[in-house]
This record gives C-alpha cells, structure tokens and sequence, in this order.
C-alpha cells in the first residue's frame, strides 16, 4: 500500500519536474507564442519607436494570428483595427485609397496599428497601461476615466477600470508581452 503512494508521488514530482523545464524552455514556448510577420514588425516598430513585443502581444490577444479575423463590433484583421480608425489612420499616415477591406491584409493591418500604438504612446506621455487600455476601449473613454476620476491610469488602479473586457485586456497583454520579451529578446 505504501509503496503504490510513493510511486505515484514520484510520478507526480518527475511530471512537476518536466512541466517546470517545459515551460522554461524557449523553444517549446515558441510553440505557443509564435513571431510570424517578423521582418514587417521589426520594420515597422523601428519606423515608429514601438517595442516589437508589446506589437506581438497585442495581435496575439487580438487576433491569435489569424489575419481574417472580425470581432463582433467589426474591427478587422491582426490588430483588429475598426474601419473608421483605419480611416483615420490612413488621413495621418497621408495613405491613399483606403479601403475596409484591406485591414484583412498583414502588410497593411500591421503598420497602421503599430502607428496607432505609437500615436497612443504619445497621447500618453509613454504609459503603457493607458495605451493598452485605449488600445481596447478608445482614447476619449481613457481620457474620460482619468479626468473623471473613475480611473487613476495606474496598473494597480486597474479594477477601478469600468469595462472588464479593458481590464483583462490589459491584463492578458501585458502576460504575453513578458513572455515574448522572456522568449525572443536577444541577451
């Protein structure tokens, strides 16, 4: 009777033991945290003084990858932008002929939202936490938060977010984005 207790404990720790080196090997990480569209990333990131990772953090959450994809609302693409930013977007960056449909398209869904990112770092004075939450709720509704005293902007004020859906946003990108620093970053 005791001896079956102790096999099935040291089973139980050689699993815990091959988990713990799984998760902590970069190669099987990269299983589940990919970098495709490397080269357009790291172009694009260096164009507009964006951390490459924070950009695939976000289109992981976004989108998982999937350069086809809509959300309920209608944002569009890796970094699922909505049409009418992609508009705007288009208006700044003096890009002719927009078209909705071309938000589908890595080569060009990806540079607006990185110049999105890094237009949001400017709005906020280089806070992370406000853009990812602009990122997900809008720039006027993280204005109004903070001047309204709903939200302070910082991290641990994070609850006092009223949109849970910005809250676990945040939370979920910024997860990601250590795990692709952790990953991927060159020592």
């Amino acid at each position: 009777m005791i001896y079956r207790w102790v096999k099935k404990i040291v089973l139980l720790f050689l699993i815990g033991c091959i988990i713990i080196v799984l998760i902590n090997n970069a190669l099987f990480l990269k299983l589940f945290y990919p970098y495709p569209h490397q080269e357009l990333i790291v172009t694009s990131s260096n164009e507009y003084k964006v951390d490459p990772y924070i950009v695939l953090a976000i289109i992981r959450t976004e989108s998982r990858f999937f350069p086809k994809a809509n959300s309920p609302v209608g944002a569009k693409g890796l970094m699922q932008i909505m049409p009418e930013t992609g508009r705007w977007i288009a208006q700044q960056i003096k890009m002719t002929e927009f078209e909705d449909d071309k938000l589908y398209l890595p080569n060009y869904n990806i540079p607006m939202g990185i110049w999105y990112i890094s237009y949001l770092d400017s709005v906020f004075q280089g806070d992370l936490i406000k853009v990812l939450a602009a990122y997900n709720a809008g720039e006027h509704k993280v204005k109004r938060w903070i001047s309204e005293g709903i939200w302070t902007g910082r991290q641990q004020d994070i609850e006092q977010i009223p949109y849970l859906e910005t809250r676990e946003y945040i939370d979920k990108v910024l997860f990601d984005y250590h795990i692709y620093k952790r990953i991927y970053k060159k020592k």
